[in-house]
């Protein structure tokens, strides 16, 4: 199994793969907590904030592992799923900006 694999299947296992939802908007905000940061992305535009998917994309990548991730949970059903409410978005917006 090579590293991106066994990386994967940990996030998966560990319900590392988080999507924050706002209600009542029915916002969506998809994250992958790591060791030792978070990353937020977007499956459905197949974007995510690390370094290793933008470096990949310069060199050819189409994804990374963390994208990789929020796929395997989807179709596993393994995503923790926490409910906020829509005043708290600008808040959580907020946060994620400057963990950039």
């Amino acid at each position: 199994m090579s590293t991106d694999s066994q990386r994967i299947e940990s996030i998966v296992s560990e319900k590392r793969v988080k999507l924050h939802f706002f209600e009542p908007s029915q916002r969506k905000i998809w994250t992958v907590v790591g060791k030792s940061e978070e990353h937020w992305l977007d499956p459905d535009a197949e974007f995510c904030s690390c370094l290793g998917y933008y470096f990949g994309r310069l060199t050819g990548k189409p994804t990374c592992y963390h994208l990789e991730s929020v796929y395997l949970a989807k179709k596993e059903n393994k995503i923790e799923t926490i409910i906020f409410s829509d005043e708290e978005y600008a808040d959580f917006i907020s946060g994620i900006i400057s963990d950039l």
